[in-house]
């Protein structure tokens, strides 16, 4: 889809040594050539593609603005797929301006947030998948998320969606040979067995890649971590040291803590979400009593409670009698907090009156950051996530996730129509929905509105 105007932004953040300026369209070549003169040798448009000019750029007075390094793509041969140029320019902001002035001056506008990477799916470069993969390699923060990133990008997730795709085609053209041919009974292009053998080797990967999205997400959004417990029993300590900074206020006085705190963390290339919360106890407090409800909220969003108990002060512990059936579907982790202060006969008095509680037991001092080694173990190994290959496929993205539940629900009826000798037309209505669905997901049959939903949320430059 050929765009007839060219575009320039600047794609790298500011502060930074040097500047990069982008520029790609039809005129982007010309463009760069009225504003640039080689120090040696050819003009823009006379010199071969993959190559670096050395020159200045100079303003409509002809007063040199920057000395600067051009590179040259030509069309198809570039990221966008268009004719591309790059200026690397000293990073001055003052630079920058100057030279998208003098670019805007001649026949450029300012490109759209996402719009390199819209030019490059919509000029073939890559599909739906690969170029969202794109703001996920921008976003990574962990080894995790970049190898998924990097993956993903590459077309590892595209090849398994093509791979599928070509599976139902094959089914799909078995079940319309039949349609076609109905009138004639001798005639059989695939018995039911065969193709019920198909519909579950489909079945099998959609299922398998719908199922990653809990460790994919976990991986690109962070383990969610709630840290629940009475107040005053060093929550917000605990959030502090794990941090590494006082993000949470701390204070002897019950119910500081009235609203949740968030923040995240990188444990050995884990990213987790913690999240602390309202003390939990009987209180007329109107915001109190908020900030507690709201901590029900995110105790049913987290993959892991950390249950703090005051070791000083456990006989009173309202999550031993109330709260136990909240967190009884979680993986919980439950410390005992203020350790450093009990005698070894009042922790084996607490081992003993928590032993019921099948979950990790751990005796830690948030103020003194002791046990809090033990503590990243033990979330590491809660967790449970596997490692990650530039290899592996696994899915991130909530959209993809959605369609990928559709296209699942699609093949389970063709598989329940195929078991109970469901008309072939009905059937195949289903695997074109499947088809549908996966197409959805590389940007086949994606609407206008869906890629801007999309792009809009990329930065300016890519």
């Amino acid at each position: 889809m050929p765009h007839t105007d060219t575009i320039c932004a600047i794609s790298t953040a500011q502060g930074g040594a040097i500047g990069v300026i982008r520029v790609s369209g039809p005129e982007a070549i010309d463009a760069a050539s009225r504003i640039f003169t080689p120090i040696h040798g050819k003009p823009l448009h006379e010199r071969p593609h993959y190559t670096l000019t050395f020159g200045k750029i100079h303003d409509a007075n002809g007063e040199v603005i920057d000395e600067v390094l051009v590179s040259l793509f030509h069309a198809p041969h570039s990221y966008t797929g268009e004719d591309s140029v790059e200026f690397s320019c000293h990073g001055s902001t003052y630079i920058l301006q100057q030279v998208m002035s003098r670019l805007l001056e001649n026949g450029c506008r300012l490109a759209q947030p996402g719009e390199y990477t819209q030019r490059a799916f919509l000029n073939g470069k890559m599909d739906l998948s690969q170029a969202e993969a794109v703001a996920d390699l921008i976003a990574s923060t962990s080894a995790a998320t970049h190898r998924l990133a990097m993956n993903q990008m590459r077309g590892g997730f595209s090849k398994e969606l093509s791979t599928l795709r070509d599976k139902l085609l094959h089914l799909t053209s078995l079940m319309e040979l039949e349609l076609d041919f109905s009138d004639h009974e001798e005639l059989e292009f695939a018995d039911r067995s065969e193709l019920s053998q198909i519909a579950s080797d489909i079945e099998r990967t959609v299922s398998r890649l719908a199922h990653s999205f809990s460790v994919g997400n976990a991986i690109k959004n962070g383990v969610p971590v709630a840290i629940i417990g009475e107040t005053n029993v060093g929550k917000s300590t605990l959030l502090n040291a794990l941090l590494g900074e006082e993000r949470a206020i701390v204070s002897d006085i019950h119910g500081t803590t009235r609203d949740v705190i968030e923040d995240t963390v990188n444990l050995r290339g884990i990213t987790f979400r913690f999240i602390d919360t309202a003390g939990i106890r009987q209180t007329t407090d109107v915001v109190e009593s908020i900030g507690i409800k709201r901590t029900f909220q995110k105790m049913n969003q987290a993959s892991i409670v950390l249950w703090m108990i005051d070791s000083t002060n456990s006989e009173s512990t309202i999550l031993n009698s109330e709260f136990r059936n909240s967190v009884s579907d979680k993986r919980i982790i439950l410390l005992f907090n203020k350790s450093d202060q009990i005698t070894p006969e009042q922790r084996e008095a607490l081992e003993q009156a928590f032993a019921d509680i099948d979950a990790p037991k751990l005796f830690i001092s948030a103020k003194s950051r002791t046990g809090l080694e033990e503590l990243e173990t033990l979330l590491l190994n809660t967790a449970a996530l596997p490692e990650v290959s530039q290899s592996d496929v696994i899915v991130t993205n909530l959209r993809h996730y959605e369609a990928l539940v559709r296209a699942l629900d699609s093949i389970h009826r063709v598989q329940d129509g195929l078991q109970t000798g469901l008309s072939g037309d009905f059937v195949s209505q289903d695997l074109r929905e499947c088809i549908h669905h996966l197409s959805d997901i590389v940007g086949e049959v994606s609407t206008d509105s869906v890629l801007q939903n999309i792009f809009k949320h990329f930065c300016i430059g890519k």
